[in-house]
């Protein structure tokens, strides 16, 4: 039987495995970046903070008797991603990405994809002039050179500087609804999103919103997952790799 599975979380996913394997015989840890003020906390036993790069997590790994490891932070926490495959591969511990599909593109939708938030911010300025990001408050650094057009940004949290000249926040946590996103654009007068490609139901909404209202979304595209680790695209793929280790 799996002695101890760390599950690198802070997705809707990865509270969803926890709450799965927590009523089990299994030690499920959760590890949490730390970034959210007031995350909601999964199931089971919870860390916050980094491990200290690729060697800190495999030092863990290993002090922690850890079998097998789940990646399920957010699609574009890529740098996190990087070390869990190689503190796996340096012992040996099984790793799996439980990544969510990216959004589905449908008739009548106005992407412009592109494959960073600093080429989104080079887009810009020939796109719109009143701007809805919904990128995370720690991408709004890459926009904080642009003038001449004014920002609305949800975020759970604060952003902190820098910020573009003319920009205002919006503390808000999904799910959202289709409704309540055509409100906010049509009050807002928005004439362009800029958002990132993480999937999921909860935020998809504010695409059908720009589909109806024929925005523009420039959209950001998702890193690759790292070389040779398998991937589940939801939790009971990630419940059937499990129970092939036993």
């Amino acid at each position: 039987m799996m002695r101890h599975l760390l599950i690198l979380g802070g997705t809707t996913e990865g509270r969803e495995l926890a709450t799965e394997l927590a009523p089990t015989a299994h030690r499920v840890t959760s590890s949490l970046a730390g970034r959210v003020a007031r995350p909601r906390l999964p199931a089971g036993e919870v860390r916050i903070g980094g491990f200290g790069g690729a060697e800190g997590l495999a030092d863990w790994l290993r002090a922690e008797h850890v079998d097998a490891v789940v990646d399920a932070t957010h699609p574009f926490a890529a740098g996190i991603s990087q070390n869990a495959a190689l503190a796996a591969a340096a012992t040996g511990v099984p790793l799996l990405v439980l990544r969510r599909p990216g959004f589905t593109r449908v008739d009548g939708d106005r992407w412009l994809p592109v494959p960073s938030l600093a080429a989104a911010a080079d887009l810009l300025p020939r796109r719109g002039e009143r701007v809805f990001l919904t990128i995370g408050r720690q991408g709004i650094a890459a926009f904080a050179h642009l003038d001449g057009v004014h920002f609305l940004a949800r975020s759970v949290d604060p952003p902190e500087p820098p910020v573009p000249p003319s920009f205002e926040v919006l503390l808000d946590r999904g799910p959202f609804t289709i409704e309540d996103e055509l409100a906010l654009l049509r009050e807002r007068d928005i004439d362009v999103l800029v958002t990132k490609d993480s999937g999921g139901a909860a935020t998809a909404p504010k695409l059908t919103a720009a589909r109806g209202l024929r925005l523009p979304v420039i959209i950001v595209e998702r890193p690759p997952v790292p070389e040779g680790v398998p991937v589940a695209p939801d939790v009971p793929g990630a419940l059937r790799w499990l129970e092939q280790l036993h």
